[in-house]
């Protein structure tokens, strides 16, 4: 039994104009039912809400003012969900709408809560139609046209594939609408060899994603275990091939990070509120020694926190700074400015100051280093 997530880009659901693609979607259903049959399980992550809405309305163009597109996601959701309702039923499947934000997630129990009810969900061998909030979201597209959310999905279920369905076949060396010899990146292991790429932001007239939040959803789920794979989703048999195991886009392979799923939360869900500067002695006993951030290893707290809230963690000095960026990211058990206040100070005189604080900063097991 595999369990998949597979994405919607607003592209797949829907034209440039706005109309939805029903033959498009009616096909990824008839693929839908076909893992269920096989006894695997399956996630709907769709976005489109506002392209529907859009339709709707007469709307000539994507709104740029953010209660604009609330306003039209409030319009196309349950038009939307609809259609993937009568499609799934059509094919002897139960559905199920699921609406999250980013808040949902990067709080730990209510991330906690939403894993529970996918899984759930998952047992009652419902399928699950996954989209963002976008009514009461207070981030514009927060999600990037809903990668981040698959990747996030597909890390709360425990996914063995993540596919993410857009307009082209995969990931290019270069923007093949500009470049006559972009080639396709049939498999990707090693995600610093990425960086000499031209991977682009550009989306649809419909869409807020782009190939650049793909390959950071892909980033992710990865490090969680999960393949994942970029592919067409207008070119029939594309998603056939993928979930039959055949070449198809680009794959991207699953990596052994030894992070626990409460540090893969920690990295890619938990927003951080701040950033401290660490000194290189500071930096090698977290990278080489396991250790946790003691506040004598500080040397400057950057932005408003408070105790309980995730932080940047990143290394004095300009050079250093620009080699490595944030080389780890933790819950600090200090306010902004409790932290100011004894920043480069032992824990004996810590104490003196702060009587009741923690030795740790940031402990070590609520920190992740990478």
């Amino acid at each position: 039994m595999r369990r998949v997530v597979i994405k919607l880009g607003s592209s797949i659901v829907a034209e440039d104009s706005g109309e939805l693609r029903e033959a498009v979607l009616a096909r990824i259903c008839d693929a839908v039912a076909g893992l269920q049959r096989n006894g695997d399980e399956v996630v709907i992550v769709s976005s489109g809400a506002i392209a529907r809405g859009m339709r709707v309305l007469a709307l000539d163009a994507r709104p740029a003012a953010i209660d604009e597109l609330q306003a039209a996601s409030a319009v196309g959701q349950g038009k939307l969900y609809r259609v993937y309702d009568e499609l799934l039923r059509e094919r002897e499947l139960t559905s199920a709408q699921v609406l999250l934000t980013i808040g949902d997630l990067s709080a730990r129990t209510h991330y906690l809560n939403a894993r529970q009810t996918l899984r759930k969900l998952l047992d009652w061998r419902v399928v699950a139609v996954v989209n963002e909030n976008d009514t009461t979201a207070t981030d514009e597209i927060s999600f990037g046209d809903n990668d981040f959310l698959a990747a996030q999905v597909a890390m709360l279920v425990s996914a063995d594939l993540l596919v993410l369905l857009t307009d082209i076949d995969g990931l290019y060396s270069a923007d093949p609408r500009l470049d006559e010899s972009a080639r396709l990146v049939e498999e990707v292991g090693d995600f610093e060899a990425l960086e000499e790429l031209e991977i682009g932001h550009s989306t649809s007239p419909l869409g807020s994603g782009g190939m650049r939040s793909k390959v950071v959803a892909a980033d992710m789920a990865t490090a969680a275990g999960i393949s994942t794979v970029i592919c067409n989703g207008l070119r029939e048999g594309a998603l056939e091939a993928v979930l039959g195991n055949r070449r198809e886009g680009t794959l991207f392979t699953p990596r052994e990070t030894g992070h626990s799923s409460f540090k893969l939360w920690l990295k890619y869900a938990k927003p951080a509120h701040g950033t401290l500067v660490i000194d290189a002695g500071a930096a090698r006993a977290l990278r080489e020694g396991n250790a946790s951030l003691l506040p004598v290893g500080i040397v400057d707290v950057i932005g408003s926190f408070d105790a309980g809230d995730a932080v940047e963690i990143r290394i004095d000095g300009d050079g250093e700074s620009a080699r490595n960026g944030t080389i780890a990211k933790g819950i600090c058990n200090y306010s902004a400015d409790e932290l100011k206040r004894v920043i480069g100070m032992k824990s004996d005189d810590v104490r003196g100051i702060l009587p009741h604080a923690t030795d740790e900063a940031v402990h070590r097991d609520y920190l992740v280093v990478g």
